[in-house]
């Protein structure tokens, strides 16, 4: 893995909606590859930044609450080494990027979605807090996986 300032890798985390789980995976990856990982995070159908993902990263004290949204098409002429798919309908749709973008893809479950018949608040965010640990663990393992590509 690269480490100096100029030599940082530069990574495209890509979602559906990047509303959640692309912003987790993004919020990981500035807190604790910042030096060696540029990051962006994006969709192909952008919403809103979802308030339970804001609320699940805050309780392991990363802050992802000035993230914002954004479609993949304003992301098209950065140079990334990689884009990371994190949900099946971002890696069946993923767009072709110029240069030479590796496409990796990681599907995690949709957290808004396994949360729609929650009884409680509580009960929806444990689906979140979940998907964000599984999503922990695969960005903490991110370099080796990089490595193989």
């Amino acid at each position: 893995m690269m480490t100096s300032e100029s030599e940082k890798l530069n990574i495209l985390i890509l979602c559906t909606g990047n509303s959640c789980r692309s912003q987790m995976a993004e919020g990981f990856i500035r807190n604790i590859h910042f030096e060696t990982i540029d990051v962006l995070s994006a969709g192909i159908e952008p919403k809103q930044l979802d308030p339970r993902a804001v609320t699940v990263m805050r309780e392991v004290d990363i802050d992802i609450s000035g993230h914002r949204s954004k479609h993949v098409k304003d992301l098209m002429n950065i140079g990334f080494d990689f884009v990371v798919t994190v949900c099946d309908g971002a890696n069946e749709m993923c767009p072709i990027f110029p240069g030479k973008a590796t496409v990796i893809h990681k599907g995690f479950e949709d957290p808004p979605r396994l949360a729609e018949n929650a009884a409680t608040e509580e009960e929806a965010l444990r689906h979140y807090r979940r998907i964000r640990d599984e999503i922990r663990e695969f960005i903490e393992e991110l370099p080796e996986w990089l490595e193989d590509k």
